[in-house]
């Protein structure tokens, strides 16, 4: 559905894309996963044609994008970070603005008005002015405006910045409902929890390249971390630590608290605590630390993922 291939991009001295390529299948859920500044913004700009590359190229729906970007145009809905609506506009005018940009006929276009308010919950709040709304519900007019033409992908440039939880909600609901009946969604987001949510495939960004993608499960192959418990007690010297690693632990300390880690933390857990006892370390506290994408991206990256 879309290829990327060798994209780079510079903004005068700042080199913001370094030749990053990646492909994304028919109605996949792509995840662009780095924190701000990583080039996720920038590819999306490229993709849904607002932003020219210095190099390389972007194939979407078997269409150039170099070649013929009015085409190109007609298969995707682009979402981007700013919010894009006129405030003294309703809902409703906003979204006849916006639809018969794409060319919808206007009797087809006011019943997919229609359906698109009703799906993101503001029907009846339609003829009010846009700036009356929540930033949530400005978030959902936002999102409404890139489907009224029905494209077959769409671009999601960090669409829950700064929103309310049912704002949020909603929005994961329309989500993940579009992506059931088959549109190809790439998805860009600092929020670690999103991407473990929504995506098929996760690609990893930072300072402008790709350093890892797969699935989830791969990306933890590729990180190399294991799950870890932390225990917090009375007692902790070097000299009980060296005989915990002498007994064939592997185990370090931060913050004189114990970190054991393990490729089966439930198999290994019982036999950790009572090595603890063993050697007389009192434990106040337990922590179990999961491989998630944080520690995935700060294992690749050597970076927390909201840096």
């Amino acid at each position: 559905m879309i290829t990327v291939t060798d994209l780079r991009k510079s903004f005068g001295n700042v080199e913001a894309l370094k030749g990053i390529s990646f492909t994304i299948r028919p109605g996949e859920f792509y995840g662009l996963l780095g924190p701000n500044g990583a080039g996720k913004s920038t590819t999306i700009g490229i993709m849904s044609t607002l932003v020219t590359p210095d190099r390389g190229g972007v194939v979407i729906d078997g269409i150039d994008l170099a070649k013929n970007p009015m085409l190109c145009k007609q298969v995707i809905g682009v979402v981007p970070q700013e919010i894009a609506l006129y405030n003294d506009l309703s809902a409703v005018d906003n979204l006849l603005f916006w639809g018969s940009l794409y060319g919808v006929k206007k009797d087809v276009l006011k019943q997919r008005i229609d359906s698109t308010l009703k799906l993101f919950g503001l029907f009846d709040r339609r003829n009010d002015k846009v700036k009356t709304y929540s930033g949530g519900m400005k978030r959902r007019i936002n999102i409404a405006s890139a489907l009224l033409h029905e494209p077959k992908i769409l671009f999601m440039d960090e669409p829950t910045v700064g929103i309310d939880p049912q704002s949020r909600n909603l929005i994961f609901e329309v989500v993940e409902k579009l992506h059931k009946d088959g549109m190809t969604i790439v998805y860009t987001t600092h929020y670690m929890e999103e991407a473990e949510r929504f995506c098929d495939r996760i690609g990893i960004i930072d300072n402008g390249t790709i350093v890892a993608q797969g699935t989830l499960d791969e990306l933890k192959a590729q990180g190399g971390d294991k799950e870890s418990l932390v225990i917090a007690g009375n007692g902790i010297t070097e000299e009980k630590v060296a005989k915990l690693k002498s007994a064939g632990y592997t185990v370090s300390v931060h913050e004189e608290k114990l970190i054991f880690t393990s490729a089966s933390l439930k198999t290994d857990m019982p036999k950790m605590i009572m090595a603890c006892n063993e050697n007389a370390i009192d434990i106040e506290h337990i922590d179990i630390r999961r491989v998630n994408l944080e520690t995935v991206f700060l294992s690749l990256t050597g970076k927390q993922l909201r840096d």
